[in-house]
């Protein structure tokens, strides 16, 4: 059994928006020497699991309560969505069960231990002390966190009917819909998914649903599935019509036009009649299993993140050597594209095994002859233009600052084309082996809104995706129409974008916020857009993890 958070059952994300998670992980806890709170017997005790959110504790989930145990082992688990681009604090409380206590301050307190999920993801497993309240040692109380990834990510596909079922209302047919439940490690049965209900039919067809394996069969396709068949009624006094077991392994067998059949049995009707059969037969009209791949499987598996960057120098951010420049030279420290660089490049930089990243300028007059480029290497190497990490890209934009002259216009179009170019080398590729993401940081106003409409339209056909980080107070809103949020972009051509590439940020925001908010907030699309486009073109891992 898991406590569970961060998606709702079936794996379906809660509520709308970007899914922005990465993996979901099975937190085990074992405690021991925990302080004896009882007089007569041994403390009680269960585990609560809490997150901050807004500097408040909320609770996520709570385990079972190992009676007269001074040593648990806890069977429930805690499920939690780890969040590659954010900083999750957890908080670990123990308690001794008082029956009659209603709130959990009521309980007696046994010790905590706090850290981040981040720390206990790269641990995999963390032994640490208990503290109380007051900040001392919970006497020799302590706890060991297990980390596990939840990697099955195979998904099963079914879709049932059933065929003479029987009749259950007086005055119509049966309004029948089935149940599955899983064997539990206790031997109990636990459910997993229930159908919808079909109306007045004794010979059903139920819509096809999807469930994790996991959730399923905990992905042994030999556990035992019990699935019961009721009839509905509107007073929740369902009518039971017969069930039957299976497994994984054997509903498999439904393919190809290929059916399985079970006896729908009713024991008590089984144990009256002599010449009993069936209530009704449930047929298994095809079962696929399939692997719903996540971001980090594909990370995981060797795909490469390829991090461009693409830096507005038009003459609208006012001259570098003016303190009122955006792009001032500051002795003293950084300006806000050097921030915008370091805050993506820092997270962005792990997914790239080289860490060359090629740095391009657009809007300025180069030397010699003074020519404006909308796509020019920053370390003045059109060979080369790579970078080395995130250091590299800030070291040549530094030092190109007093070389070239701010002109303009603001063209999006060049640069993207520059990089859909080599996205488009990678159309090639039959396994997730690489994946492009432009971040483009500017001013102002573009001034070919229609060629930017038509390249990034084309570009999100490719495995690619775009962020833009406005910096300074211009008005953005072209940018937030770029940023297919509120509706789908179309081209000057009135063709759609296949998918929304686009994630527009203005610095702003978060000049006053830590810098891990302005990377969260601007890496946050970026997990579901690489799952996305690789689902889209049925493309594997280039090293799947085992099954």
């Amino acid at each position: 059994m898991a406590a569970t958070l961060g998606s709702a059952s079936q794996g379906q994300p809660r509520g709308v928006g970007p899914q922005h998670c990465v993996t979901r992980v099975e937190l085990s806890v074992v405690a021991a020497n925990l302080l004896d709170r009882d007089v007569a017997s041994k403390s009680d005790p269960f585990c609560v699991l809490f997150h901050e959110v807004d500097g408040n504790w909320v609770e996520l989930g709570r385990t079972e309560t190992a009676v007269n145990n001074l040593n648990p082992v806890f069977g429930v688990k805690f499920q939690v969505d780890y969040h590659f681009e954010e900083i999750q604090k957890l908080r670990f409380a123990l308690f001794d069960e008082d029956k009659c206590a209603t709130q959990l301050y009521e309980h007696d307190f046994l010790g905590e231990f706090i850290c981040t999920l981040g720390v206990i993801v790269s641990n995999k497993k963390l032994d640490r002390a208990l503290i109380l309240a007051n900040g001392k040692p919970a006497g020799k109380g302590s706890i060991t966190i297990t980390a596990q990834e939840l990697s099955d990510n195979r998904v099963i596909t079914l879709t049932f009917s059933g065929r003479k079922l029987d009749k259950k209302d007086f005055f119509g047919k049966s309004d029948p819909y089935l149940e599955f439940h899983k064997q539990g490690e206790d031997g109990k049965w636990m459910l997993v998914h229930r159908t919808e209900v079909i109306k007045n039919t004794l010979d059903p067809s139920w819509k096809p649903f999807s469930v994790p394996l996991v959730s399923l069969c905990n992905g042994d396709i030999d556990r035992s599935i019990k699935v019961l068949c009721y009839d509905y009624d509107n007073d929740g006094g369902h009518d039971f019509i017969g069930e039957f077991q299976t497994s994984v392994a054997r509903m498999s067998e439904a393919h190809n036009s290929l059916e399985v059949e079970y006896d729908c049995v009713n024991p008590k009707k089984q144990k009256k009649k002599k010449n009993y059969k069936n209530s009704g037969l449930i047929v298994v009209r095809s079962c696929k299993i399939t692997r719903n791949y996540t971001f980090l499987d594909y990370i995981l598996g060797g795909c490469q993140l390829m991090f461009t960057v693409g830096i507005d120098f038009t003459a609208s951010n006012g001259n570098p050597r003016e303190p009122s420049s955006l792009h001032y030279i500051n002795p003293l420290g950084s300006n806000e594209y050097l921030s915008a660089i370091w805050a993506v490049g820092q997270i962005i930089q792990d997914y790239d095994t080289d860490k060359m990243f090629p740095a391009l300028g657009f809007g300025a007059q180069l030397p010699p002859d003074w020519k404006v480029s909308h796509e020019f290497a920053i370390n003045f190497d059109p060979t080369n233009p790579f970078c080395s990490g995130v250091e590299g890209i800030a070291q040549a934009y530094s030092a190109c600052l007093p070389h070239i002259r701010f002109y303009g216009p603001t063209n999006f179009a060049p640069i993207i084309n520059h990089v859909a170019r080599f996205a488009a080398q990678a159309l090639q590729q039959e396994k997730a082996a690489q994946y492009f993401t432009l971040l483009i940081i500017t001013d102002g106003v573009i001034s070919d809104m229609d060629e930017t409409r038509d390249a990034t339209v084309q570009a999100s056909k490719l495995p690619m995706s775009i962020i833009i980080i406005g910096v300074g107070n211009a008005d953005f809103a072209a940018m937030e129409f770029l940023d297919g949020d509120a509706c789908a972009l179309r081209a000057s051509t009135g063709e759609e974008a296949v998918r929304d590439i686009v994630q527009f940020v203005p610095f702003r925001d978060f000049r006053n916020a830590p810098k891990e908010t302005l990377a969260k907030s601007v890496l946050a699309e970026l997990p579901q857009q690489v799952t996305q486009y690789f689902k889209q073109r049925n493309l594997p891992p280039i090293n799947p993890a085992p099954e």
